[in-house]
């Protein structure tokens, strides 16, 4: 009997050569590390071959898995070319498609929910992370559309936003800022305390999070002010005149080419952030 080699066990494969590790080929074929481990475990089992060197965390191809590689790309090449060939192009991935957690919070479910009323048949994909994170995913084709902040001369702009102080006014009545922030890097991070310097105010940075529900957390307790858009609390920014902030583009990058259906749910992004 013939072997047959599922051809995602041969993505992972090759995602894994290309990305140069276990933990960014699990995020490039969207499948944890223990799992993809076990795809290439069952393949050197079909194979009958060992296709890497595992040295601790390092992998290298054996010259079985070397050989393989050429095969596996042939092999992977030609059967997405039959099936977009046979499904005259209706053929597509998961819509892949990362933003900040500022939009993730405030229009995901709602943008995904319309987007499945158009497209009940696609599938998503949705990652939440830094806008520098995300913006490296795209350039590896790992991501389709990617929204998140930039410079408010971004060309990339969908729309231009204030920054502002959010927090409580009586803290400000401490000779020395309590800052609460994003760990780095983190744009806002650094307009407040660039803002701050300017000003000649001193600050101590009181709270330092990953995460923006512990930072809104950490502020609605008064542990310290922070600087955000209106995506970041419903209540109104403090006001310092005297401590003016710039402002942020939110910016929408897509990938060069994408399916009708990816397509539309970059249209619907677009429309959904410049109708904030």
């Amino acid at each position: 009997m013939p072997v047959n080699l599922p051809t995602n066990l041969l993505r992972g494969f090759v995602a894994i050569v290309d990305s140069g590790s276990m933990l960014n080929a699990s995020e490039k074929v969207f499948i944890t590390q223990s799992a993809l481990s076990l795809q290439i475990k069952r393949l050197e089992e079909l194979l009958q071959q060992a296709l890497f060197h595992r040295e601790g965390r390092r992998l290298s191809l054996t010259p079985a898995g070397d050989l393989m590689l050429d095969y596996a790309r042939k092999v992977l090449a030609l059967h997405d070319e039959a099936v977009n060939a046979v499904s005259a192009g209706q053929y597509a991935g998961p819509a892949r498609i990362g933003m900040v957690q500022d939009f993730a919070e405030t229009l995901l479910s709602g943008l995904l929910a319309r987007f499945a009323e158009l497209h009940p048949e696609a599938q998503i994909y949705a990652r939440v992370a830094g806008t520098a994170d995300l913006l490296a995913m795209l350039d590896t084709r790992q991501l389709d559309i990617v929204l998140g902040f930039a410079a408010n001369n971004d060309p990339n702009a969908i729309t231009i936003a204030p920054m502002a102080w959010y927090g409580r006014q009586e803290l400000l009545a401490d000779p020395t800022v309590p800052l609460a922030v994003l760990e780095p890097p983190c744009r806002f991070r650094e307009a407040a305390i660039r803002t701050l310097k300017d000003a000649g105010r001193p600050y101590r940075i009181t709270v330092e999070t990953p995460n923006l529900t512990t930072l809104r957390a950490a502020v609605s307790a008064g542990l310290g002010v922070t600087c955000r858009t209106h995506l970041f609390s419903h209540d109104e920014p403090i006001d310092l005149p005297d401590m003016p902030l710039p402002k942020v583009s939110c910016i929408l990058q897509t990938a060069p080419s994408l399916s009708h259906a990816t397509g539309r749910l970059a249209e619907l992004t677009r429309e959904t952030v410049a109708a904030l």
